[in-house]
């Protein structure tokens, strides 16, 4: 299908209604931080724009291409899932983001500004809570803003420490402040870790499939505690999921990679309005656009074991 034939499918959808580990990423969200851009430039530049990035790993005496020429774009105060492929290169996109990796040409940019290989313009939620099971939940939700506590972004901790508690309170952590990780169910660790990552001071936030380890149920009901958390605040988020029903129901717009190397072979508009509803599942436009991601994800499987 190419790009023309792409457009007249979302104009029937729009009318029908070696990596870096975890640990790095978490670090990167916090460390090296650059001076705050403007308001107007905020206001008016997009939260991230990822330009034309290329990305390729040594292996052996040659090169393996990941990310081939990939653009993409969050507005502020916008909500962005990706959905691609086992391996085609997502985890490797956030590092870029995130400055652990340097691509081999592109470039990101945040709010009108080139940050491309700058730590500390993100925080990140990887796919497991990666919580210290030394520090108590209040203590690893204060963490982000202890390790930006020398950026002048960085709240007092005693204010800090009152939002924490206000937070830990309206997502259902109340009387855990004190526990430890090890104490709590995976879904409140998960909200734990998501909370850590909110209120870390910068505004973009990267969540690496970070319901993938749920069963069933909890995910579910961590989708619906999502969707409530982020009306109150409207962070600009960048998704990852395998789950297309996932990025239907949480997104304003999806975007649908390629098998590796990656690009963007899609870009779905979701036009469902806000707050979101659970029920809106079940309506044909929204399965009429789940019934035709899948047939292109399909589509990419097919060209992968052909290839």
């Amino acid at each position: 299908m190419n790009w023309q034939q792409d457009k007249q499918v979302q104009s029937r959808l729009d009318a029908s209604t070696s990596e870096p580990k975890h640990n790095d990423m978490l670090n990167a969200a916090s460390l090296d931080q650059p001076d705050n851009t403007t308001s107007a430039q905020v206001t008016d530049s997009p939260a991230l724009d990822v330009v034309n990035v290329h990305s390729s790993f040594r292996e052996r005496r040659s090169r393996l291409p990941v990310l081939n020429g990939l653009s993409l774009t969050v507005k502020q105060g916008e909500f962005v899932a990706i959905v691609g492929p086992s391996g085609c290169g997502k985890s490797t996109l956030f590092h870029i983001i995130g400055g652990l990796l340097k691509p081999q040409k592109g470039q990101i940019r945040m709010n009108g500004q080139p940050v491309t290989g700058q730590r500390g313009n993100i925080s990140y939620m990887p796919q497991q809570p990666a919580l210290f099971p030394w520090r108590t939940i209040e203590e690893n939700v204060l963490l982000a803003g202890e390790v930006a506590s020398a950026s002048a972004s960085a709240a007092p901790r005693a204010e800090a420490l009152a939002e924490a508690r206000k937070w830990l309170s309206s997502v259902g952590l109340a009387g855990f402040e004190q526990a430890y990780p090890h104490m709590l169910s995976g879904g409140m660790q998960q909200r734990a870790a998501f909370l850590r990552a909110l209120l870390s001071p910068q505004e973009l936030m990267l969540l690496d499939e970070p319901f993938s380890a749920l069963d069933a149920l909890t995910r579910s009901d961590m989708q619906r505690w999502l969707l409530d958390i982020w009306e109150q605040n409207r962070r600009s988020v960048l998704f990852i999921t395998h789950n297309i029903e996932e990025a239907l129901l949480l997104a304003d717009r999806v975007y649908v990679l390629s098998n590796r190397p990656a690009t963007v072979l899609h870009e779905v508009h979701v036009p469902f309005d806000r707050p979101r509803r659970e029920e809106i599942t079940e309506e044909s436009a929204f399965l009429e656009r789940k019934r035709q991601i899948a047939k292109w994800m399909r589509e990419e499987q097919q060209k992968a074991r052909l290839s």
